[in-house]
Formats: structure tokens, sequence, C-alpha cells
């Protein structure tokens, strides 16, 4: 039985990481760039078993379509040292406009 759990497990993050690649990949490729600000850093604050503590950050945009909308939007890919405020330039899918990545 655990290792049936632990085969679902690792099916599902290998389809998240595959999902992800993919839609990152089709950003870079087909991803129209712009502006954006840094609008929020959510915080999150986890502790496992052994009492260690880790922290991850989610990172949200805001910018403007090509038709003109406001777009708060998910970052992936932050760059280092990115602070709310920060402008930098990014790529997004206008048909998921909520997700976006950073330019190099």
């Amino acid at each position: 039985m655990t290792y049936v759990f632990i085969g679902i497990a690792v099916a599902v993050v290998v389809g998240i990481i595959i999902f992800t690649v993919m839609r990152n990949n089709a950003i870079n490729k087909n991803g129209i760039e712009t502006d954006a600000v840094v609008s929020r850093i959510d915080e999150d604050t986890s502790s496992d078993g052994d009492g260690s503590i880790s922290t991850t950050y989610t990172y949200y945009v805001t910018y403007q379509t090509e038709d003109g909308a406001i777009v708060e939007a998910k970052l992936g890919k932050a760059p280092h040292n990115i602070r709310q405020g920060m402008q930098l330039r990014i790529k997004y899918l206008p048909e998921k406009p909520k997700y976006v990545i950073a330019v190099k």
C-alpha cells in the first residue's frame, strides 16, 4: 500500500513539473513582452516533523495587457533580490494572463 501511495505521489509531482516546464516554454516562445511592477509578495512558513522551518515566497506583478486590461499575475521564474514596487520586464500569454515569467 505504501508503494502505491509513493508511486502516485511521484507521478503527480512529475506531472506538475512537466506542466510547468511546458507552460513556461510556451510563454517564453510565444509570450508578449511588457513592463510590470511587483505588486505583492506572499510569504508562507511551514515546519516539518523535525522542527525545521521553511519559508516560501510567491511573487505577483501588475501589468497592462495589449488590449489595455490591468492584470495582477503570479510571477514564475522570479529574479533574485526581488522587492515590492520593483519594475521588471515580463512575458505573458493573452489567453492565460494570470501567470507570467520574468524576462532576463
